[in-house]
């Protein structure tokens, strides 16, 4: 009888305490965190960030990597090249952090705990200007599992270069690529891989100023040099532009431009400072609407399609006022010549009559002055 009540003391406190824990979980996650951090600086102690993490077996580190693109930017012809807003997901495995008795995977974003621990020495190849992200806070995280797989992310804003084909422009396809790659390691040490599953993904509302995405690739692009040859892995973005904002500003103007030039045609042949206005100023115009499209390319050494749509333009312009000149010069030499008359033949008779009585006063005119005025009456009457 006494047994069984101690026993039964015994049950009654720990299901006190078992309950007394269930009602107090954040003192229990709280208390587990500091036994697991505690357990990472004693790993930690003697770990050496230099090693690879298989180094010891002889084989190189497998690291699988993922990106996910949160902004895509415009893409500029002048420059080529777009800016990029990603998240860099790498994953590998790492024994020496493996502890099992862990409760829960560590997240870390402590820059000094992160230096601590190994990472892969990787860089983008294609690359002309990177920014890490500090706002509000380091974007970087480290997550160790129990198992010891790790999972290092981190936020970059990166400005890449892409070789464009702009001799269908502004027609044209393009494909623009990210290159990932390793710095320092070779082959032999380290393998990058891209993840299983969706190693490339873009943000649901993903949308660009000028181009569609109308497909994405992936792939590996190993680099061989002479120290040794190293991983590398490419990301390919097929673009197509969009008309539309060609259509409104290059193509419209330049089609109504040519047809204000024709309308020289239906003006008089004996217009001229008309028709050489409108002629000079819509080729002057559509001289600089070509200049002003062209300031946004490249001065590349090919002939673009916009090239051959804007001589076209100019040809039609340049014509319309090449036909007024053609037809004013022929218009000019059929023209049957126009008589002048010096005065009106009655002032010329008044005075003829005023200059002989001048002469004669009141004798009489001699039979030559009679024949003299005669002639001069019949050349007066002919002109009449």
């Amino acid at each position: 009888m006494y047994r069984l009540r101690k026993k039964g003391k015994k049950d009654a406190v720990i299901l006190m305490l078992l309950l007394f824990l269930s009602l107090n979980p954040c003192r229990n996650s709280a208390s587990s965190t500091f036994h697991d951090l505690g357990i990472l600086d004693n790993m930690l102690k003697n770990y050496d960030r230099r090693a690879l993490p298989t180094s010891h077996l002889g084989s190189p580190t497998v690291v699988s990597c993922e990106i996910y693109i949160r902004s895509f930017g415009s893409i500029n012809p002048e420059t080529m090249d777009y800016e990029v807003d990603l998240y860099l997901r790498q994953k590998w495995l790492d024994e020496r952090l493996r502890k099992p008795n862990l409760s829960k995977p560590l997240d870390l974003n402590d820059p000094t705990l992160v230096k601590r621990i190994w990472k892969p020495e990787v860089f983008f190849a294609n690359a002309k200007i990177a920014e890490f992200q500090y706002v509000t806070v380091p974007n970087v995280l480290v997550r160790i599992n129990p198992s010891g797989e790790i999972l290092y992310m981190l936020r970059l804003k990166l400005t890449f270069s892409c070789m464009m084909d702009l001799y269908r422009y502004p027609l044209d396809s393009q494909v623009c690529t990210i290159e990932l790659a390793s710095f320092s390691k070779t082959t032999k040490e380290l393998d990058l891989t891209w993840s299983e599953e969706n190693p490339l993904n873009l943000y649901e509302d993903l949308k660009l100023p000028q181009f569609e995405i109308i497909g994405k690739n992936t792939s590996e692009c190993n680099e061989r040099f002479h120290i040794g040859e190293y991983s590398c892995l490419k990301a390919e973005f097929y673009l197509h532009r969009s008309i539309g904002y060609h259509l409104v500003q290059s193509y419209l103007p330049t089609v109504l431009i040519v047809v204000i030039s024709w309308v020289s045609f239906w003006l008089n042949v004996e217009a001229i400072p008309a028709r050489i206005t409108l002629g000079v100023t819509t080729l002057l115009t559509i001289s600089s609407k070509g200049s002003g499209i062209q300031n946004n390319l490249p001065p590349v050494s090919y002939v673009k399609a916009m090239d051959v749509w804007m001589g076209a333009c100019t040809t039609f312009v340049f014509a319309a006022l090449l036909e007024f000149i053609i037809v004013n010069y022929l218009w000019r030499k059929r023209a049957k010549p126009v008589p002048v008359v010096a005065s009106d033949a009655s002032q010329i008779s008044l005075k003829l009559i005023s200059n002989s009585k001048e002469w004669n006063g009141s004798m009489k005119v001699s039979k030559k002055n009679e024949l003299a005025m005669n002639k001069e009456f019949d050349v007066v009457s002919m002109c009449v």
